[in-house]
């Protein structure tokens, strides 16, 4: 299994960013995949979560109602929308996998970690 994100970059506060991620391995489907992100200085946050098939979805707090997470299984590629982002949405954006059958926002329940996308937020 492998993870590869991708689309980070800087964007201004107020703006909107969509990162990606792209699977290999085994079937897409059948993983819980979710993103994390860890700010400089800071502890790793979960951001968000998305079942198998797409349907369920969780976002934290700190994202609910500007960030989106979805998914084309078809592509084997998760999605995470961020608009309205906030100079502290900067960060190195993971996305993640797990085979366990339900979703879970603590990262030690994540076997499958990608490289990270950096995102920065301009004031």
């Amino acid at each position: 299994v492998q993870l590869q994100a991708s689309g980070g970059g800087l964007v201004q506060a107020g703006g909107s960013l969509s990162v990606s991620c792209a699977w290999s391995g085994d079937t897409f489907s059948r993983y819980i995949m979710g993103w994390f992100r860890q700010a400089p200085g800071k502890e790793r946050e979960f951001v968000a979560v998305i079942s198998g098939s797409g349907r369920g979805t969780y976002i934290a707090d700190s994202a609910k109602g500007r960030f989106t997470i979805s998914r084309d299984n078809a592509k084997n590629t998760m999605y995470l929308q961020m608009n309205s982002m906030k100079p502290e949405d900067t960060a190195v954006y993971y996305c993640v996998a797990t085979h366990r059958e339900i979703p879970t926002t603590r990262a030690d329940e994540y076997a499958y970690w990608g490289q990270g996308t950096l995102v920065t937020v301009s004031s």
